[in-house]
C-alpha cells in the first residue's frame, strides 16, 4: 500500500512544523497544535530526513499531558499535502524548506531534546506548547 497524503480541510488554516528527523520537536508541535487549535488549524509535521519512528521520549512526554503520539508517523516533506501553508515553522534545525509554499515562515530555534533527561525534555515540551499557543492565537486573530 502506498503512502497517501492527508486530505486538506479548506475551512482550517494549514500549519506545518518541520525538523530533520520528524521524531521529536515537530511531532510535539503538531500534537499541541491539534489539541489547542481544534477547529481552527490543521496541523502537519514532516522532516527533511525522517527517522521513520517517533522518539520514545516524545511519546512519554506527550502521554503525560494526555496526548497519544503512538498514532503519529515520522514522515518526509514528500508526504504532506501540496498546499500553501498559513505558517511553516522550522524548529531550529537549519531546515529552510524552500519548496514548501507558505504565507509565513518562522524558525523557533527549539533545542533538540533527543539526548536530554526527562526534566529537560519536559522544559522543551513546555516551550513548544507556549509557542504553539501563541501561534494559534496569531492565526485566530488573522495575523
Amino acid at each position: 500500500m502506498q503512502n497517501q497524503k492527508p486530505v486538506v480541510n479548506a475551512m482550517k488554516k494549514n500549519i506545518l512544523f518541520v525538523c530533520i528527523e520528524n521524531s521529536n520537536r515537530s511531532q510535539v508541535a503538531e500534537a499541541f497544535a491539534s489539541m489547542k487549535g481544534k477547529g481552527i488549524v490543521q496541523a502537519y509535521s514532516a522532516g527533511s530526513r525522517p527517522s521513520g519512528k517517533i522518539n520514545a521520549r516524545a511519546i512519554a512526554a506527550m502521554k503525560e499531558v494526555g496526548y497519544d503520539l503512538t498514532k503519529h508517523k515520522s514522515k518526509s516533506l514528500d508526504e504532506i499535502p501540496d498546499v500553501e501553508y498559513e505558517y511553516t515553522i522550522t524548529m531550529g534545525c537549519g531546515d529552510a524548506c524552500p519548496f514548501v509554499k507558505a504565507k509565513h515562515r518562522e524558525d523557533w530555534n527549539i533545542p533538540d531534546p533527543k539526548e536530554m533527561n526527562a526534566e529537560e525534555y519536559r522544559e522543551v515540551r513546555s516551550l513548544i506548547e507556549e509557542k504553539v499557543a501563541a501561534l494559534i492565537k496569531k492565526v485566530t486573530n488573522g495575523m
